[in-house]
């Protein structure tokens, strides 16, 4: 099947380089940098506005780093989610109108059980234990963020993928009436994305319903995403709709839209130069403008657990 390619995407609408400077830029000018510079900190529970929706009964990962997260505000309001814009705070600031109730996700492919299911059925509370994860992502800049979820391994094994599923995709919803950033032609909408079946099946990729202790936030990809700690953030889909058990490697949006600048599988490899800038050092967002940035680990540091799943498999080539 032929697939149309967006052929206005400006470099502005495309992630640069300067993601790595964040919001406190203007701070730091102005001479407050001491302030901006304070490593992130775990977040009170007076400092989560009291319109987040608690969810209760939460257990730890083991899977959790022992890092410090960063604050409740680095990670709900400097994002990147282009359904509701292309600045890193067009998602806080234009997904107020989005409704993630009532929410159904359709499973199709092949699997021996499809259909579409409501969000109950999916992750409902007395379908499987939801775990919070402290994991380190990385999109252009780094975080740590105490993610809410599910393996995702452990929801795809219940619709019993037949032997010819070899890779598993993933669609957004499309809903341009209340995520403006779809009414222009960034990219082929609707958002999609994809992983190997072995990748979506390791229990470090999630299926998020949460952060922080409260329902997904709109502008994180209420109230359904991924999380793959060991990929570049463009990968972790948001707004889940759509899961498809296929044969073949799926479209992505990016990937496709993109090739030379966005591969597939989006590791985290820092001997894989981005063209347009080096992934070898990142600078954590939230530490400050000015503090130094740190060398990039290998799959972010997730070698130990994923290396295997890339065994004789040339990492430069397929980036």
């Amino acid at each position: 099947m032929l697939i149309k390619k967006p052929r206005d995407i400006k470099s502005s609408d495309i992630t640069p380089e300067s993601v790595y400077l964040d919001r406190r830029k203007l701070l730091q000018a102005a001479g407050l940098s001491g302030t901006a510079m304070l490593l992130p900190q775990a977040a009170r529970p007076g400092d989560i506005p009291a319109r987040y929706k608690k969810l209760e009964g939460v257990i730890k990962s083991h899977y959790s780093t022992s890092r410090e997260p960063n604050s409740f505000e680095d990670v709900t309001t400097y994002n990147n989610f282009y359904e509701f814009g292309t600045k890193k705070s067009d998602p806080v600031d234009n997904s107020g109108n989005f409704k993630p109730q009532p929410w159904s996700v359709t499973i199709d492919g092949e699997a021996e059980v499809t259909g579409t299911f409501g969000l109950e059925d999916i992750v409902g509370p007395h379908t499987l234990e939801e775990r919070i994860y402290r994991l380190r992502c990385v999109e252009a800049w780094s975080m740590v963020v105490p993610w809410i979820g599910i393996p995702l391994g452990d929801l795809l094994k219940r619709f019993k993928p037949t032997s010819k599923a070899k890779y598993v995709a993933f669609e957004t919803i499309m809903r341009p009436g209340e995520m403006p950033g779809q009414r222009r032609s960034i990219l082929d909408w609707p958002y999609r994305e994809g992983l190997r079946i072995d990748e979506a099946m390791h229990p470090l990729t999630i299926l998020a319903t949460g952060l922080y202790g409260v329902a997904l936030p709109n502008q994180n990809g209420a109230p359904l995403r991924l999380v793959i700690p060991w990929k570049y953030g463009f990968k972790s889909i948001k707004s889940i709709v759509r899961i498809s058990f296929v044969e073949t490697m799926p479209y992505t949006s990016w990937s496709d839209t993109l090739p030379r600048e966005y591969g597939f599988y989006a590791n985290v490899n820092p001997e894989v130069d981005h063209p347009r800038w080096s992934q070898a050092r990142e600078r954590p967002i939230g530490a400050g403008f000015f503090a130094a940035k740190i060398p990039t680990l290998m799959l972010n540091g997730y070698a130990d657990q994923v290396a295997g799943l890339y065994t004789g498999m040339d990492l430069v080539k397929n980036f």
